[in-house]
């Protein structure tokens, strides 16, 4: 099975356009203000507009209120909501939309319980922990705490990059990569070279 690839960040529309053009599968826009990979609603329809068809919208919310998430979903054309926060199964389920939940990984984490308790996501995101930073720290985790027998498809992220994309893929044997900064040239800035390598570190992962 062909590795998924996510590319998540983007602030710019002509990097969301490269990235399509790469075969990426997924890009991801973050309605997280802390962030400065934050996009406001209008850059995000802006961003979405300008994508050819088959390529999948994700939305990145963090501990977001129903009111802020809604306003998102009624303006801009999302296909997945990600929810990176401390999210009960019970808020993932309001939207009536596919959902991955994403886990800051701890050694004493039960994957497997968690992909129990959010059976109806599309995806496990698997993500390094990192005190006081709810994803995008660019930092990696131990792979050896993924389960090899995992109920739902797992997406890993955390501290990828070129060089280590093959290993990853060929480690892990996730659903799909996600990757941030790994692929930037400075903060919600995607490189296109970056891209393109990323993506053929996978593909050559997969032979």
């Amino acid at each position: 099975m062909r590795t998924r690839v996510k590319i998540c960040g983007f602030t710019q529309v002509q990097d969301a356009v490269n990235a399509a053009n790469l075969g990426v599968d997924a890009i991801g826009l973050v309605f997280y203000p802390p962030s400065p990979r934050h996009v406001s609603i209008e850059k995000a329809i802006e961003i979405v507009k300008a994508l050819p068809a088959f390529v999948t919208v994700v939305a990145l919310f963090v501990d977001e209120t129903e009111a802020q998430i809604r306003e998102v979903l009624n303006n801009v054309a999302i296909d997945c909501i990600q929810f990176h926060g401390d999210e009960t199964v019970e808020q993932c389920r309001l939207y009536n939309k596919p959902y991955m939940k994403a886990i800051r990984m701890k050694p004493e984490l039960d994957i497997m319980a968690l992909a129990e308790e959010y059976y109806d996501a599309s995806a496990l995101l698997l993500d390094a922990y990192h005190p006081g930073i709810k994803g995008g720290s660019g930092s990696k985790f131990d792979w050896d705490l993924i389960p090899d027998n995992c109920s739902l498809p797992v997406i890993l992220a955390g501290g990828l990059q070129v060089d280590n994309a093959t290993q990853a893929v060929q480690s892990v044997k996730p659903y799909a990569l996600d990757v941030s900064s790994g692929v930037e040239s400075s903060k919600g800035i995607k490189d296109v070279a970056k891209m393109a390598a990323f993506i053929q570190a996978i593909k050559e992962g997969d032979r």
